[in-house]
């Protein structure tokens, strides 16, 4: 017969046997859900990114294209306003040269 320090001890060990497995069956499935909320969590952050990105082309397109637009109105305004100094200075130096 055994006696009752060894059964005490018997019951403990197995009492820890069955606390150490019940953890480890907790913490692997506590993994999974915690992996899975990251994966989610992480989805919904690359969506937020990728809807942010599209905006940000389409508001640099949008500058682009205001930036080309000034850039041909204000280059030929410069044009023109070039070739009629070009076309004054001409003519002032023409009269000068003539009536001098």
């Amino acid at each position: 017969m055994t006696s009752d320090s060894e059964s005490k001890s018997t019951h403990l060990l197995i009492g820890l046997a069955v606390g150490a497995i019940g953890g480890l069956v907790t913490a692997i499935l506590a993994h999974r859900e915690t992996r899975e909320a990251l994966r989610e969590s992480s989805g919904k952050g690359l969506d937020y990114l990728n809807q942010q990105a599209g905006k940000l082309r389409d508001t640099a397109d949008i500058i682009v294209q205001q930036g080309k637009k000034l850039i041909a109105c204000s280059g030929s305004d410069t044009v023109e306003r070039s070739t009629e100094a070009s076309k004054q200075a001409y003519q002032e130096d023409k009269r000068a040269n003539l009536g001098g």
